[in-house]
């Protein structure tokens, strides 16, 4: 697809600052800027680049004020980022062909129901009794099992498994190898030592708007429901015991662990590698730092929490100050 200076403008609300004719069929990371190719500047520590950049336009905030000559075309918005961002997406939706059939090697029962335009790839299985929304697009090689209820608009990407009963909403994106709907970590020990698993007869209610990453796992409730508020994001290669609820719009980043019965409060932010340990309670606007280590509850709203076991950032920095210190002795 190819834009020129002027197109972007009008899309994006903005002004042009150059070659209005200036054009680019590609993106670029501001760095990588070659002919052709659209990047945008929003990062302060990425400055240098505007100046040394070969790409053909680049787009940056109105307030921008270049100190050195700039090669490439700038397209002026309200906000480099977010524009970028409504870039991708609509690029994004026009390269997705609307697919509206039902393989004739999936399979079904006449016991389940599917909405209006539902794509279902090869080699996919939908159980009894379930129900599909109307334009959901279900790829290739994905089980969902019995009683589930899906939403519209909803994109289910090859590999998912989709155990029985769970519910998911409208607009809901899961990503390839995902598993919602497994058993939790639930065992019992006995008198002899050995262990007796604990059946989980719950299920998984998954919110609208949300986005689950590649082989993330959401263990299904031992009793009632694991639930996924809505706007959530999750990232790949996380995982979410049985019983957990997480609140609305809270993203949580690459290999976090949640165990059970914990419940995460609206708004969240949790970064890579956090480790939450079981049956606590967090406040909404939780900022978790990379590698933070949550032993317990967290009921100041807007905290941010650093370290394992977590503590204030400024806190653990002086600490990691004195443990270097040690080291050094």
């Amino acid at each position: 697809m190819e834009f020129t200076a002027k197109q972007l403008a009008y899309v994006l609300r903005g002004t042009v600052d150059g070659d209005e004719n200036a054009s680019a069929t590609k993106f670029a990371k501001i760095e990588h800027g070659k002919p052709g190719t659209l990047s945008f500047f929003a990062n302060p520590k990425y400055e240098q680049y505007v100046y040394t950049s070969e790409a053909s336009i680049i787009l940056v905030d109105k307030t921008f004020e270049p100190k050195q000559p700039v090669k490439a075309t700038l397209v002026r918005v309200d906000n480099a980022y977010a524009a970028i961002t409504e870039l991708l997406k609509y690029v994004s939706d026009k390269k997705k062909k609307a697919r509206r059939h039902r393989s004739l090697r999936a399979r079904w029962f006449w016991t389940t129901k599917f909405g209006k335009n539902v794509y279902l790839g090869a080699f996919s299985f939908v159980g009894h009794h379930t129900v599909i929304g109307d334009n959901t697009q279900i790829y290739e090689s994905v089980y969902i099992g019995d009683d589930c209820k899906i939403g519209k608009d909803c994109i289910i990407y090859p590999g998912v498994r989709i155990y029985a009963g769970t519910v998911i909403g409208d607009r809901t994106i899961l990503h390839a190898g995902c598993v919602i709907g497994g058993d939790g970590f639930g065992n019992a020990q006995r008198p002899d030592g050995s262990w007796e698993k604990i059946e989980h007869l719950g299920n998984v209610i998954i919110g609208s708007d949300v986005e689950i990453g590649c082989n993330t796992t959401v263990d299904r409730a031992q009793m009632e429901s694991t639930i996924i508020g809505n706007g959530v994001r999750i990232d790949n290669l996380c995982q979410i015991a049985h019983n957990v609820v997480i609140g609305d719009h809270t993203v949580m980043a690459a290999q976090v662990g949640i165990a059970g019965s914990t419940t995460i409060g609206k708004y969240c932010i949790i970064a890579g590698q956090v480790g939450i340990a079981g049956h606590l309670k967090i406040a909404d606007h939780t900022t978790l730092l990379a590698q933070a280590g949550v032993i317990g509850n967290i009921r100041k709203e807007g905290t941010t929490l650093l370290g394992s076991p977590c503590i204030d950032p400024k806190q653990y920095m002086r600490a990691y100050a004195k443990f270097r210190q040690s080291g050094a002795e």
